[in-house]
């Protein structure tokens, strides 16, 4: 397994640990063991990259009923994030956030989800591509096809899980699932949007640099949170249905989760 840590100049908000190619099940629970250090403050908030082999991962809101078959090859794993199935595989940057964002001053889920959704409409306009929310739906989007999947837990506001961004996946295998519950609605990728090959390390790299420029430690406020979730996905969800916002402050249980 390849571990490397990786940070940007003046950056020490997010520490970048780049796993490669890993087991979703070894990554869930390294994640495990990581929020744990992360609430003793033994570590700093800190970013996994990785990719998975061939999986379909189901959230705590998923219907089996939305597997329509499994290659051979393929693994299934229940999840503790939110929402419904997805597919994870070869060609897919996947990135779970391990942060304790009532450190930041920052109780808010709504925010944390539309920040990561800024972050990767941001890392995506240097490749040209325009993805964008819908409102009431998680993740990023291109017209009618979600490019990013986002699932997320929290315990005691500290985060795991996160986003998956399709680069250069077989979206075939996207044809097995009903993606995240949705029946009507694609599914796109980076490769198929451009009509050309995408150096994955080049994507990688605009995605870490997003991530730590969008959670510097000073870019919560209040202020700031109220014009995301103005924007044009003003919900936090769960398993891609509407559910009540989370505002800044609000009461938090053990563990919390949108998708």
């Amino acid at each position: 397994m390849d571990s490397r840590s990786t940070s940007e100049p003046g950056v020490e908000s997010l520490v970048v640990r780049d796993l490669g190619v890993i087991p979703y099940a070894e990554a869930s629970v390294l994640q495990e063991q990581l929020v744990v250090e992360r609430k003793s403050g033994a570590i700093p908030d800190t970013l996994l990259i990785v990719e998975h082999p061939h999986v379909f991962t189901l959230g705590r809101n998923a219907t089996e009923q939305n597997i329509l078959r499994v290659p051979a090859g393929c693994e299934i794993y229940h999840s503790n994030r939110g929402g419904d199935v997805t597919y994870h595989g070869p060609g897919q940057l996947v990135g779970y956030p391990i942060l304790d964002l009532a450190a930041r001053g920052c109780r808010d889920i709504a925010w944390y989800m539309r920040t990561l959704e800024q972050s990767l409409i941001e890392a995506l306009a240097p490749f040209g591509i325009a993805g964008e929310r819908i409102r009431c739906l998680t993740g990023v989007w291109v017209g009618n096809n979600k490019i990013a999947a986002m699932g997320v837990h929290l315990s005691r506001w500290v985060t795991s899980h996160g986003f998956a961004l399709n680069v250069t996946p077989d979206l075939a295998w996207f044809d097995c699932i009903v993606p995240c519950g949705i029946r009507d609605r694609g599914v796109t990728s980076m490769e198929r949007e451009l009509g050309r090959a995408v150096v994955f390390q080049d994507v990688k790299r605009a995605v870490i640099k997003s991530l730590q420029e969008n959670f510097r430690p000073s870019t919560y406020s209040q202020e700031k949170s109220a014009q995301l979730l103005d924007s044009h996905a003003c919900f936090s969800h769960s398993g891609d249905k509407t559910v009540a916002r989370s505002l800044p402050g609000a009461r938090n249980a053990e563990e919390r989760r949108s998708g």
